[in-house]
């Protein structure tokens, strides 16, 4: 437009406007020539060192808003009078940041973390500005953190450069790696030290969970079924029957894998730790898997294999009394058993709200689920081995005993491969119901705050215990106003009008920026707390702001 404009930084912006949107020289000459006067020309600029205003010349004088028009081209400003005036409106544009590496001096840090990485004491940093913040963990509500800048510069204090701070560093590191090597050696002569004078230490939770619910069924099976392969045993060396050798290596395989299951159910209830944030809940999933894979290559491929051997070289059986008397006691145990472990998972069910189907199905509890199933294949098991042997005793063909022995090999393959099956989706992380990710969706929408939900990921972590994920959309709108009403207005009224520059307004809106994101934070740990509340089996909530 005008071309002495043209060489103003790039930072200034100017939008020029006049009055009347014709040039002069197309106006109609019906109507009178009108006369200007001339406004001032005003100059802003963000730059905040005040360098930015009017051209000068050479002869270090400010040109005035005549010379600048008088070097526009088709206009002159000797036909200029002061009955219209040309408006110059200027809109004022800030510049854009640049943030640096410096800039991160702002951030915040926590004690432990100046005391890790700056390698200072707790008395380098009780004279260093503390910031109260709202905390991110649920048991506490705000906590002290500091400057990295202040941070940084108490440790170049203490440590006198940056090399000597390198070099205490390293030397940390190499100590915290020898403590690392050495944990091993250290656990064994703690071990070694219970075991000499005697573990005095109160009893542990680990032990409860084996006097109630799915370990008190399995430390029931695992006694059953070790009585049951030890007169099974006794009764194959004595017949000889294939059948009889099924069970054992069934009985066998029962004591074994309920036996891993327990390990999985006292592993389950360890306290998370910096390296399972989540907690060791799926240990149970991954002891009923190497359950199902135990069953399925000791049980079923034994009892498969002595099958076949028997039918391509079959044997005389001797005298089966013996037999039938301990598949009779083997039935009555095996049955108390199911129905200890049938009454345990009718309880979980009602609970949860399930039938004892669905409860089953989804592998709600796989320890329990892995006793109701062995132990029914067991019950099924004895009645298959005495009918086959029956049908040996009756026909004197020992073909039959080495069908039924097949038949059991079957059965435990069913089962291990169900189990396999269940226990592998459970550890993929598979969803909760559809009616259940539906409540927790309509109780975040409901929520003023809220303007909707999406991306919603709500997974079974197992034994009750649910994640849950979603990307909120927030009405700012709501979250402002949550912030003015903890606020003086009066006060915001007497800053907002003393504003008068663009660093004044940048000033104001930072610092009610900072604040309103606070707010906004908050408004993420309220609801997340209170879906937790009314939701119990919700352990872990990531609220993701959208």
């Amino acid at each position: 437009m005008f071309p002495s404009l043209a060489h103003r930084p790039w930072h200034v912006f100017c939008r020029v406007s006049m009055q009347h949107r014709a040039p002069l020289s197309q106006r109609s000459p019906r109507f009178p020539q009108p006369s200007y006067g001339l406004g001032k020309v005003h100059y802003y600029s963000t730059s905040g060192n005040g360098k930015d205003g009017p051209p000068i010349s050479a002869a270090g004088e400010v040109p005035s808003a005549e010379k600048i028009l008088a070097s526009a081209p088709g206009s002159s400003p000797k036909g200029l009078t002061k009955a219209e005036t040309i408006q110059v409106k200027v809109r004022a544009v800030l510049k854009k940041r640049e943030y640096g590496a410096k800039y991160t001096q702002n951030n915040f840090i926590t004690a432990v973390r100046a005391m890790n990485e700056f390698c200072l004491k707790p008395s380098d940093l009780e004279q260093l500005r503390k910031i109260r913040r709202r905390s991110p963990h649920d048991d506490t509500e705000a906590f002290t953190v500091f400057l990295r800048s202040d941070v940084e510069a108490k440790a170049l204090d203490v440590w006198g450069s940056h090399e000597a701070l390198a070099r205490e560093r390293n030397l940390r590191k190499e100590v915290e790696r020898e403590y690392q090597e050495n944990i091993f050696r250290n656990q064994q002569l703690l071990k070694e030290y219970k075991d000499f004078w005697g573990n005095t230490k109160p009893r542990s939770g680990k032990r409860t969970t084996f006097l109630q619910g799915p370990g008190k069924v399995v430390m029931v099976a695992i006694c059953i079924n070790g009585l049951n392969f030890f007169f099974k045993l006794l009764a194959w060396v004595y017949t000889g029957s294939a059948s009889m050798f099924s069970e054992a290596i069934h009985s066998l395989a029962d004591t074994c894998n309920q036996a891993l299951l327990a390990l999985g159910i006292s592993q389950s209830v360890r306290n998370p730790d910096a390296g399972h944030p989540y907690g060791f809940s799926n240990m149970r999933y991954i002891a009923s898997l190497i359950s199902g894979v135990g069953i399925f290559m000791m049980g079923a491929g034994l009892s498969w294999y002595h099958g076949i051997m028997g039918l391509l070289h079959p044997e005389p059986i001797e005298s089966l009394l013996w037999a039938y008397c301990i598949l009779a006691g083997s039935l009555v145990s095996e049955g108390a058993t199911l129905l200890v472990a049938v009454n345990e998972i009718k309880k979980s069910a009602h609970q949860h709200g399930l039938s004892f189907y669905e409860y089953v199905m989804q592998s709600r509890d796989p320890s329990t689920n892995v006793v109701l199933l062995e132990d029914a294949a067991a019950v099924l098991g004895v009645i298959m081995a005495a009918g086959c042997m029956g049908l040996t005793s009756l026909t004197g063909n020992p073909y039959y005993d080495s069908l039924g022995s097949i038949g059991v090999g079957t059965l435990l393959g069913t089962v291990s491969a169900f189990l396999i099956y269940t226990n592998t989706e459970a550890l993929l992380g598979r969803s909760i119901q559809a009616e259940r990710v539906q409540k927790l969706t309509e109780f975040l929408e409901n929520d003023p705050a809220v303007r909707a939900i999406h991306d919603v990921k709500a997974t079974d972590m197992g034994l009750s215990k649910v994640r849950f994920k979603a990307e909120v959309d927030f009405d700012g709108r709501v979250v402002t106003r949550s912030y003015l009403e903890k606020q003086d207005i009066d006060q915001i009224l007497t800053d907002i009008q003393q504003v008068k520059t663009p660093e004044e307004l940048e000033n104001f809106m930072l610092k009610h920026g900072e604040n309103i994101i606070d707010t906004l934070g908050a408004e993420v740990d309220r609801l997340e707390k209170e879906l937790k509340q009314r939701n119990p089996e919700v352990r872990h909530v990531d609220l993701e702001i959208l």
